[in-house]
């Protein structure tokens, strides 16, 4: 069973490279390296949808230095993947509060998915200046903004047109979702595990699309009901 939906929290960049005694922001261009090989993997393994969480809302309390880096990060990365976007039919999106980021910033975004729009295969979505718990208040304005019409909260909400992760992947041994994904996030599987995310490259993410594999996944119903459907289906 290989999952529609992967999200991944990129953690333990900090840390992997004060291990190796360098300055933090090398194990975040460490791990583009990372983001690179996942997304090659995810167009490998058959998955449609993989999402990335950069940089959170509560990431701009982080020093002014490490931030400016970050995002001038951001925007090198975005420019030097377009031939990988190209070569893997790869569409490319952001998702979060952009109203935070420069005007560069988000000129490089929208020509990067503009110029990736009509690809067909993975959806590669970057969360940047997100936080779930943005995105529900956000939603929740527009929608009593629009009069709370009938219908799905979740159309108003910032990833509206992308399914719910099926599979959260938390790498560095952290074991909490951080605000990410809060209201999409109430049926995925979780997955964690100790490998900072420099290190985490195609056969980490394998082994986490095996652990998925070999779950059942019961949405409220009964493990008998599950297994009645599925042989229905066959």
């Amino acid at each position: 069973m290989t999952p529609k939906h992967v999200a991944i929290i990129m953690d333990g960049n900090g840390r992997w490279a004060k291990q190796r005694g360098k300055e933090r922001i090398f194990g975040h261009y460490e791990g583009t390296e990372s983001v690179r090989a996942c997304a090659e993997y995810a167009v490998e393994a058959g998955i449609d949808y993989l999402s990335l969480f950069a940089f959170s809302e509560e990431n701009w309390a982080r020093p002014e230095a490490e931030v400016t880096e970050l995002m001038h990060l951001m925007a090198k990365s975005i420019l030097e993947e377009k031939t990988t976007f190209e070569k893997n039919n790869i569409r490319f999106m952001v998702v979060g509060n952009r109203s935070r980021l420069s005007a560069d910033l988000n000129r490089d975004i929208d020509e990067a998915m503009a110029g990736t729009s009509a690809n067909t295969g993975l959806t590669l979505v970057v969360f940047l200046s997100y936080s779930g718990r943005w995105d529900i208040e956000q939603a929740a304005a527009a929608w009593a903004a629009a009069g709370a019409p009938q219908g799905r909260f979740q159309d108003f909400l910032a990833t509206a047109g992308i399914p719910d992760p099926d599979l959260l992947i938390r790498t560095s041994g952290e074991q909490r979702i951080s605000n990410f994904l809060l209201w999409q996030c109430a049926y995925t599987e979780f997955y964690f595990t100790d490998t900072f995310w420099p290190d985490f490259r195609k056969n980490q993410f394998r082994q986490a699309l095996d652990e998925f594999a070999s779950r059942q996944r019961r949405f409220g119903k009964t493990g008998d009901q599950i297994t009645q459907e599925n042989n229905d289906s066959k």
